[in-house]
This record gives C-alpha cells, sequence and structure tokens, in this order.
C-alpha cells in the first residue's frame, strides 16, 4: 500500500465500520444519562476511540510477531464480546425495569463500566489487524490514528444524540440502552460464529 488518497479514504471507512458499535452504545450511555457534561463526554469517546485504535494495532503486532497464537484467540472473540455486551446490556435493563424511589439517582457510566463497554465494542477490531496487515508500521499507525479520530467524531455525535432523546425519554431510556447493548452483542457474535 502506498500513501495515497486511497490509503486514507480505506482508513477513514474502516474507521467509520469499526465506530457503528461504539457509536450505538455511545447513543445508550446519553439516553441514559441525558444530564452528562461535556467533560465526561469527551471520556467517554477518547475510550472508545483509544480501544478502536489499540485493537487493530495489536492485530497488526499479532500477524507480524505471533499469527499462531492470535488465530487460536481469534475463535473466542465473538464469545468474549457477547457476554460482556449481555451483562452490560442486561445490567441497564434491569436498572431500567426497576422501580426508582424518589432518591435514587440514575446510574451513571463509570470508569470501570466504561473500559468493559470499551473492549466488548472494539474487540473485534483485532481482526482488521489483519486486513492492514500488507501495511509498514507506520502506515499502520496513521491508519489507526485515523480511526481513532473517526472514531471519537462518531461517538461524540452518539452521545450528542442520546442526551437529547434522553431527556424526553429519560423513564425508558435505561431500557432502550440495555436493549441496543444485547442487539449489539447478539450481532457481533451471530455475524463471527455463523
Amino acid at each position: 500500500m502506498e500513501w495515497n488518497l486511497l490509503f486514507f479514504l480505506n482508513s477513514i471507512l474502516l474507521g467509520l465500520g469499526l465506530a457503528m458499535d461504539a457509536f450505538s452504545v455511545s447513543l445508550a450511555n446519553g439516553l441514559n444519562e441525558p444530564d452528562m457534561k461535556d467533560k465526561k463526554m469527551c471520556k467517554i469517546a477518547g475510550v472508545f476511540a483509544f480501544f478502536q485504535a489499540a485493537m487493530p494495532m495489536i492485530g497488526w503486532i499479532c500477524v507480524h510477531t505471533i499469527i499462531q497464537y492470535f488465530n487460536a484467540f481469534r475463535s473466542f472473540i465473538p464469545w468474549i464480546a457477547l457476554i460482556l455486551l449481555l451483562f452490560i446490556g442486561g445490567k441497564m435493563l434491569i436498572d431500567g425495569i426497576k422501580p426508582k424511589s424518589d432518591e435514587t439517582e440514575k446510574q451513571k457510566t463509570g470508569t470501570a463500566y466504561l473500559l468493559l463497554q470499551g473492549i466488548a465494542t472494539s474487540i473485534d477490531a483485532l481482526s482488521v489487524g489483519f486486513a492492514i496487515a500488507e501495511y509498514a508500521f507506520l502506515m499502520a499507525i496513521v491508519c489507526a490514528l485515523i480511526i481513532s479520530v473517526v472514531t471519537f467524531a462518531v461517538c461524540m455525535a452518539g452521545l450528542m444524540i442520546g442526551k437529547k432523546f434522553g431527556t424526553k425519554f429519560s423513564g425508558k431510556a435505561a431500557m432502550l440502552g440495555g436493549m441496543i447493548l444485547i442487539v449489539i452483542g447478539l450481532e457481533i457474535f451471530i455475524s463471527e460464529v455463523f
């Protein structure tokens, strides 16, 4: 691959494709927490952007070093994503169904929870390392950075949309967000296994 317009276009399109799961989870986070501050929105989008860039690079490194071990691990990727997203989505769904007392504050997205979301939505991006395996190291880094920037922008859009509608549908927002995460987990699992 050469440094040309096609390389940058491919990297942007790859970023858009990879960011769709993170967009949906960002949307769910915004729905769940409609009063989220801008700083927290940047933190959430930053975590997703980091993982969406890191996973393809880890895959690229595996292709160039320990390919036989990565191939053995690859079959577990859909299972890991499914379990993580079912856990997170199920918790959001249950929290949305439970009757809330007046003192009960809406569930906020904590750091540990956010890291789980970041891993769950980006773990399938490990296999992108195979797609960019022909790239030299510097090109792979630039591609990962482009994926990161695209993911950040897409996630910020998801958070803003989620916040807007989360305010209008605050009672059902956690349930909707949980269902979105469960559907994403099932989609990743079904598309990778079958």
